[in-house]
């Protein structure tokens, strides 16, 4: 289930988002995840089962109603078991009235997960 980022979750957080290819300078990563906690367009969601084992962020663009998706991270062990396209799935149906798209980085997983 999708919750949301709160700031004890920054290690966990900062670790799966470390994953993605545009995360992996500290100083970027550290920007990135000050945006997410600052920032009131920017969202921020990690994935829970028994631990928590992925993460997905979107910055809402408020003109189009739309809800971006900057980042998906899943950590290895869990990968290939459909976990990244549940994520896209409950956040479209925790926005369903926002149209969500991608950006360069995550544009080629978000259109495998056939929900935008």
């Amino acid at each position: 289930m999708l919750i949301r980022y709160k700031k004890t979750f920054e290690k966990i957080a900062m670790g799966l988002m470390s994953f993605m290819p545009t995360e992996k300078d500290l100083k970027k990563l550290q920007q990135t995840m000050k945006e997410y906690e600052t920032e009131e367009n920017h969202k921020l969601f990690l994935w829970k089962e028994e631990d928590i084992i992925g993460l997905i962020g979107a910055i809402y663009h408020q003109d189009t109603n739309t809800l971006e998706i900057q980042h998906v991270s899943v950590n290895p062990s869990h990968r290939f078991q459909g976990v990244g396209k549940r994520m896209v799935k409950a956040l479209k149906e925790m926005y369903p009235d926002k149209n969500i798209t991608s950006n360069a980085n995550t544009a080629s997983f978000i259109e495998k997960c056939d929900v935008c």
